[in-house]
């Protein structure tokens, strides 16, 4: 019999306290601060100059959620872990009325864009500050993890996800992954993929072993390693 998995959204890091939350971004209550990862926005939009069709309102979706969780939680800081947008060009596809909303959004916080790979300059007329990490107290904020062993690091990038048995079914969704020193956030774009906590770009990163906390969109789960399915 398969043991029922509890939820978890509680994580502890490098001694800070925070909480995963089921939309996929994290929450530091001591410094009122939410982290998002990888929302990719206007990736449908650049799929489809290419000839590949995906949903064309994935900009507006993913603001949406993000909007729900600041209206929620009211941070002082909103952390973007980089490839907030798709590519170079997606802040000019951004419809008006989504980039009016983004920018309601970062108007409100102090907002911290991190470069990414896809972003390296999110466009200055959003507002917000760039930088290529943000060091606040205990934890480190990057786009992409590096080797090696890094205490409070807290990155993007992978769009990890992660699959388990439970009652009968199984479940593959994205996830956060975490060793209580380092911590992967998984993508918040609506329209991105995933790649396997298995997978050796993610797992070499945790040589000591890991628990993924999954983020179902309605509660988090946190599964140990020994708990999870080799193919997510």
């Amino acid at each position: 019999m398969t043991t029922p998995l509890r939820d978890s959204s509680a994580i502890v890091l490098n001694g800070a306290a925070l909480s995963a939350l089921p939309d996929g971004s994290l929450h530091w209550p001591a410094r009122n601060t939410v982290i998002v990862a990888d929302l990719h926005l206007e990736k449908g939009s650049a799929f489809a100059r290419g000839g590949q069709m995906l949903p064309p309102y994935d900009s507006r979706a993913t603001l949406a959620t993000l909007a729900t969780v600041l209206t929620r939680l009211r941070p002082h800081r909103v952390i973007c872990l980089g490839d907030s947008f798709h590519d170079a060009q997606a802040s000019d596809r951004l419809p008006s009325q989504d980039r009016a909303q983004l920018a309601r959004l970062v108007a409100g916080t102090d907002w911290i864009w991190i470069a990414g790979n896809h972003d390296p300059a999110p466009p200055p007329d959003l507002g917000g500050s760039v930088h290529a990490e943000w060091i606040d107290g205990p934890l480190v904020f990057r786009h992409q993890a590096e080797m090696g062993p890094r205490a409070g690091e807290v990155s993007g990038h992978f769009h990890p996800k992660a699959s388990v048995q439970t009652r009968g079914r199984r479940l593959s969704t994205r996830c956060f992954i975490e060793d209580g020193s380092r911590l992967i956030l998984p993508a918040y774009g609506r329209s991105t993929g995933g790649l396997s906590v298995w997978d050796p770009a993610i797992s070499g990163l945790f040589p000591k072993g890991f628990s993924v906390h999954l983020a179902t969109g309605r509660s988090i789960v946190r599964v140990p390693k020994a708990r999870l399915l080799r193919a997510a």
